[in-house]
């Protein structure tokens, strides 16, 4: 009679194998009844160390694989696959939403992909083990196992049939929160048949849960804090640009992580003329996104006043940073445009120079060598007046686009002539889908909207 079949545990055998035998009993060869030898001493005890030891390791590993992310997403699809190992599931979701609803919520799958997730959104939150630690119903505030799904006399209808269709029998659920930020959102593993983890991985994925919840408590702040300084950077610059007459504007900007000082504008100006501005502080973080909002509205200031003369209207604004952040330096480019005769008046303080790009031409303007503003005693340079012709563009950058190349400035300078000489000619009547194929053919692969600590500015004027 075959001995009965322990049940089903997911995850790793927690029970201890019978130690070997070195040796054959004595009374093996008289033909008597064997007697089964005792256990070594401490044998036991060895193979419960040698199980922890396993433990800790293979846990030690998986927290290190997570402290490696650097970001929410990251985070969490490494939650999901190293949860799976520990709790032998090939399937799961994480959903992502604070307690404090302040976001970002957001859900992500392991083995699931948009229209599985879809399905399982129909089914009443209240009738799945995610929607109870969600939403803060009875049971919900511990660990919620559901080894056979189909058995359950209580299963909601539509469960039963969206896990019949997605083809799992049982889950395996945990909250995820910490005692300072609280409920954070809450992760469930799905199995194909019906099963649940062992007590022994029980305990191994609660002690990674609490310390995957401290991580995504502390990328989650961190992703609040970007978000902040993204909307305060944004809202510094201007909400839409002004529409004048032969002249079709475009602007990109890319915000680094911690907020950075780059900028940029486009202001009407007495005469019907047109005043192009793009700048750069040094530093990052909210005391350089304060410095670039003063700048930029004092030189909008000057502009109003004295457009019509570049070299002033920098020349005022070096004055009033030297006065006012004597610590602080900044790179600036200011053009007047006068649209009727296509004529460009321009001065730069440190910054790269402009790139005309037209049917028949694709070149870096010359202008002078400067310093940036708040490096010498007093600031000044000449201006260069340059003619654009019809159907030209002028496009004005930071040295950020160059920097997130990684290529050494001449590289990167030659890369962003390469991209704007290779616009298609049906791309060149439209300023806004040239500026996004030089900003994608500089910064290929998601760079231009990858998380770095430059910011990436880019104003176009195509000149009727």
């Amino acid at each position: 009679m075959n001995a009965p079949h322990p049940q089903k545990v997911a995850g790793i055998d927690s029970t201890v194998p019978a130690p070997a035998h070195t040796a054959a009993p004595a009374h093996a060869a008289s033909g008597t009844a064997p007697v089964p030898p005792p256990h070594a001493p401490g044998a036991l005890l060895q193979d419960r160390l040698a199980g922890w030891v396993s433990d800790l390791t293979t846990l030690h590993e998986l927290t290190e694989r997570l402290a490696a992310t650097g970001t929410l997403d990251d985070a969490l699809r490494e939650l999901l696959r190293a949860g799976a190992a520990l709790v032998g599931a090939r399937r799961g979701l994480v959903a992502l939403e604070p307690a404090d609803k302040h976001g970002p919520d957001t859900t992500i799958g392991l083995g699931l992909g948009r229209a599985d997730l879809g399905h399982i959104e129909t089914v009443p939150r209240s009738a799945t083990s995610l929607g109870r630690i969600l939403d803060g119903l009875p049971g919900g505030e511990r660990e919620i196992a559901e080894p056979d799904l189909f058995a359950e006399d209580g299963l909601d209808p539509r469960h039963r049939e969206v896990a019949a269709r997605l083809g799992y029998a049982a889950s395996y659920a945990l909250p995820l929160s910490t005692e300072a930020a609280g409920l954070l959102g809450a992760a469930v593993w799905l199995y194909d048949e019906p099963a649940e983890p062992g007590e022994r991985m029980r305990h191994l994925i609660g002690l990674y849960a609490r310390y995957a919840a401290e991580h995504l408590a502390r990328l989650l702040e961190l992703e609040r804090t970007r978000a902040c300084m993204a909307t305060i950077s944004e809202e510094l610059l201007p909400s839409r640009l002004p529409r004048v007459a032969g002249v079709q504007l475009a602007a990109r900007h890319r915000t680094g992580p911690r907020g950075g000082g780059d900028w940029y504008d486009a202001l009407p100006l007495p005469d019907a003329a047109l005043g192009l501005a793009v700048g750069a502080v040094t530093g990052s973080g909210p005391s350089a996104v304060a410095a670039m909002g003063r700048l930029r509205a004092s030189l909008r200031a000057y502009a109003v006043m004295e457009g019509e003369d570049p070299v002033a209207v920098l020349s005022d604004l070096e004055l009033l940073l030297r006065l006012t952040e004597p610590a602080r330096s900044a790179t600036a480019l200011f053009a007047y445009c006068e649209p009727a005769p296509r004529k460009i008046t321009l001065a730069g303080a440190g910054h790269c120079p402009p790139l005309l790009v037209g049917h028949r031409r694709t070149e870096f303007v010359e202008t002078s060598v400067s310093a940036p503003l708040g490096m010498l005693a007093c600031w000044e340079a000449p201006s260069v007046e340059l003619q654009a012709e019809p159907g030209e563009t002028v496009l004005l950058y930071t040295d950020g686009l160059l920097h997130r190349t990684g290529d050494p400035a001449d590289r990167a300078f030659a890369r962003l002539h390469a991209a704007a000489a290779g616009v298609p000619r049906a791309l060149r009547h439209d300023p806004d889908a040239l500026v996004d194929h030089v900003l994608r053919t500089v910064l290929p692969d998601g760079r231009d909207t990858a998380a770095s600590e430059e910011d990436v500015v880019l104003l176009a004027a195509r000149f009727e």
